[in-house]
């Protein structure tokens, strides 16, 4: 999962073409990063039993990668926002990690 997801966010025309897949560069970077995201968590959870955990480190992950997404693309469309909305959630999900990760310290 994680090595299509760096595949598909690094040469999307690659991935493209090998999958038979539209080549829509913005589409394909948040295909790959979500597909990273999902590494991420199984990789996690082999590592924690904490399932919260592991979902909150994927989604800090996830959501990151896909606010630098869109600071890249925004070229391509959307909103001059995306960026910083996305990377609130990114923000938010990290706190909640933290506060996540003090309580089991407890």
């Amino acid at each position: 999962m994680f090595g299509a997801g760096v595949w598909c966010w690094v040469d999307p025309a690659s991935f493209a073409a090998f999958t038979n897949w539209p080549n829509h560069e913005h589409f394909l970077h948040d295909a790959g990063v979500f597909q990273m995201g999902i590494g991420v968590m199984l990789v996690g959870a082999l590592w924690w039993r904490d399932v919260i955990a592991v979902v909150l480190v994927g989604a800090v992950f996830t959501n990151a990668l896909h606010a630098l997404n869109h600071a890249l693309d925004l070229d391509m469309g959307g909103r001059g926002t995306d960026p910083w909305f996305i990377g609130a959630v990114a923000l938010l999900a990290l706190a909640a990690l933290v506060v996540r990760l003090r309580m089991r310290a407890r």
